[in-house]
């Protein structure tokens, strides 16, 4: 095995002027700019609201310190999901909510989000069969699940059942139901990309360092990623910095609040394959939490999540020897084969935001979230909390609040809108990953399907003049080219090979080093040529790889 490399109407997009669409700076030193909404955070809520806003008629600015979605929102389970255990803390508004976006992400969005069963196996102990039934009756009903074909729940006989083969022999029954798989950063990314294509400024590598509120509007001062201040006048400022949100009030724009944030780490690992069907599994545990074991990138499985309370840099979270065995403990109970942290190829963590609720367990705080609005002064917009599945509400929510203070911009939109890619017939991926390939028999098969599930229709934009394989360009591993590359580069705010290779892919996993390095000198090379300045291979420093 490959060691992992470190870790409205729709405007017609400027396919062939890229820079038209995503600029990278926007903004000069000596200028003031004046926008209606100034977004700070370019987590998915940020994302989410930038591309609302922008869709509405309103002009938006969002800038990101670091790379999109490069901290909370690339590091979660990956679901589009009610929370099915959120149901025994009666969160039944929290519940519906989520699984009515369910239903509307499957079909905006049908490339990087499909359906994923799941299987539960019944350890009665822990919670009788009586109380699993009633959930998941619930769980059905509040979907609406006989949209985009979700199949309903029913009781597995894990000793017939193709789930029950890797599982210990003493797990004899099971429960199934559906829920939903995304590619969470990528999410994150098409929003933005959306929003800069309907008219955004979207800067990423650019922090917020002061905010001076007026009566007005927001005089802002931001430093881009060569360092210089860009100034910005913006009539209404939102707060989407996640697990900095109280922390923006304080330190940035220096504004009064109640409310306080509870941060939970939320560990993952990753291990080779422990199982060859396409399912994925719920998993009981003594302390009542569940862990997830899923199908991740075809030759793995994904195992997570903790719950664990946390108090340093949430830039840079990272696993503890604790959080990993409790991890290869929690998938151990199950499978026959048992795990151990020598399997581990891959961690990630990241840190969830969570309005504190004062609960004792961390696994109990609600997932919800919190959208204060405060106009003592230039309107300022909070975002508190939150999740993946609920962004799209969160942020049409937020637009609703902002709408008011600009006239009468357009209505809410983004409910029935595809994101980038996402427009495909019927919303069928199946059928336009077929055709897709037909077309180009020249394609292994694995690239083309992995190039339809990451891009969708924009798939095309990468393919579109080839009709041989040499055509795409260099190969830095792992059926990475430079076509991609250049794709993700000019359109996708790529601009490191960890950007390409966690974030836009997981190829991470399967590139080498020497590959990575490659990478990280190609994508130099591009964007100084952008610039127009000439860096020869040999000047990229060999630690940016």
């Amino acid at each position: 095995m490959t060691e992992p490399a470190s870790a409205p109407d729709r405007p017609a997009p400027a396919a062939t002027q890229p820079d038209a669409v995503l600029s990278e700076t926007g903004l000069s030193a000596d200028e003031l700019s004046a926008v209606d909404v100034l977004i700070v955070g370019g987590g998915i809520n940020g994302v989410a609201i930038a591309r609302d806003a922008a869709g509405r008629g309103l002009s938006v600015l969002l800038c990101e310190r670091d790379d999109i979605a490069s901290h909370t929102s690339s590091a979660s389970t990956k679901l589009i999901h009610g929370g099915l255990r959120y149901l025994e803390q009666f969160e039944f508004a929290l519940v519906g909510k989520a699984l009515a976006e369910r239903k509307r992400l499957l079909r905006m969005a049908p490339h990087i989000i499909w359906p994923l069963r799941f299987v539960l196996p019944h350890q009665p102990h822990l919670r009788p069969a009586w109380m699993i039934r009633i959930g998941l009756f619930l769980y059905d009903r509040l979907g609406g699940r006989r949209g985009r074909g979700l199949p309903g729940s029913r009781s597995v006989n894990l000793r017939k059942h193709i789930t029950g083969r890797p599982l210990r022999d003493d797990f004899v029954h099971g429960f199934a139901y559906s829920d939903a798989w995304v590619q969470d950063a990528r999410l994150a990314v098409l929003n933005a990309m959306d929003a800069a294509e309907r008219g955004a400024t979207v800067l990423t590598r650019t922090a917020c360092v002061s905010a001076q509120r007026g009566a007005e509007a927001w005089e802002v001062q931001l430093r881009g990623p060569d360092g210089g201040p860009r100034r910005v006048r913006a009539r209404a400022l939102v707060n989407a910095t996640g697990p900095w949100a109280a922390r923006f009030l304080d330190e940035v724009a220096q504004v009064k609040h109640r409310h306080n944030l509870r941060l939970i780490k939320g560990s993952h690992i990753v291990v080779p394959r422990l199982f060859e069907h396409d399912h994925a599994y719920i998993f009981q545990q003594p302390d009542r939490r569940i862990v997830f074991a899923i199908p991740y990138e075809h030759d793995y499985t994904l195992i997570g999540t903790t719950d664990v309370d946390y108090h340093a840099d949430p830039a840079a979270p990272r696993i503890d020897e604790a959080e990993t065995q409790y991890l290869c403990e929690a998938a151990s109970r199950y499978f026959k084969r048992a795990i151990q942290a020598s399997d581990v190829v891959w961690t990630y963590s990241g840190v969830r935001p969570l309005l504190d609720d004062e609960s004792d367990a961390a696994s109990e705080i609600t997932r919800d979230y919190l959208l204060t609005l405060d106009r003592e002064g230039a309107a300022l917009l909070n975002v508190f909390g939150g999740k993946l599945t609920t962004a799209r509400k969160l942020a049409e929510e937020a637009c609703d609040r902002l709408a008011p203070l600009f006239g009468a911009p357009r209505p809410a939109w983004t409910g029935a809108e595809p994101l980038p890619g996402g427009d495909l017939p019927g919303a069928d991926f199946e059928a336009f990953h077929a055709d897709f390939s037909l077309r180009r028999p020249w394609l292994p098969d694995a690239l083309a399907l992995r190039l339809c599930r990451n891009y969708g229709s924009r798939a095309l934009r990468i393919v579109e003049s080839c009709s041989h394989l040499e055509e795409l360009g260099e190969c830095f591993g792992a059926d990475l080219y430079t076509a991609e590359v250049d794709y993700l580069v000019d359109y996708e705010w790529a601009r490191s090979a960890e950007d390409v290779l966690w974030r836009r892919s997981k190829l991470g996993l399967r590139i080498d080093a020497a590959g990575a390095m490659q990478l990280q000198g190609y994508v130099a090379r591009r964007l100084a040529g952008r610039a127009g300045i000439d860096v020869p291979a040999e000047d990229v420093p060999a630690e940016d790889a």
